[in-house]
């Protein structure tokens, strides 16, 4: 059975139709620009603040330097995930983990 995708955002492209950020149940789908790198997309930095507040991906981010960051998951292949989104020819989609953020102290106010 496919998972079922929540649209969280979508950011980076002309119109902002396009790449996206999608959760599941138990993690994120990243849909991006294609990379010469299989499991690996890229996508505009903007695109994780439409994460739900004190999760993030994760996955290890690598910052291109040009606004994006590169991030490798497990490829997108089941059709009914796939028909759940609107992916260009030049994108696709990689699941990664969603994780919690802890909090290891206070706030500290000056």
């Amino acid at each position: 059975m496919s998972k079922r995708l929540r649209l969280l955002g979508k950011n980076g492209s002309p119109g902002n139709t396009c790449p996206s950020l999608y959760e599941t149940e138990d993690g994120f789908v990243t849909q991006g620009w294609r990379t010469d790198t299989p499991g690996t997309v890229e996508i505009p930095h903007v695109l994780l603040g439409y994460a739900d507040p004190g999760t993030y991906i994760g996955a290890p981010l690598v910052d291109s330097g040009r606004g994006t960051f590169l991030v490798s998951g497990e490829p997108v292949t089941d059709p009914g995930m796939l028909a759940q989104m609107e992916i260009a020819p030049n994108e696709t989609a990689v699941e990664v983990p969603k994780m919690e953020r802890t909090f290891y102290g206070e706030a500290v106010t000056g």
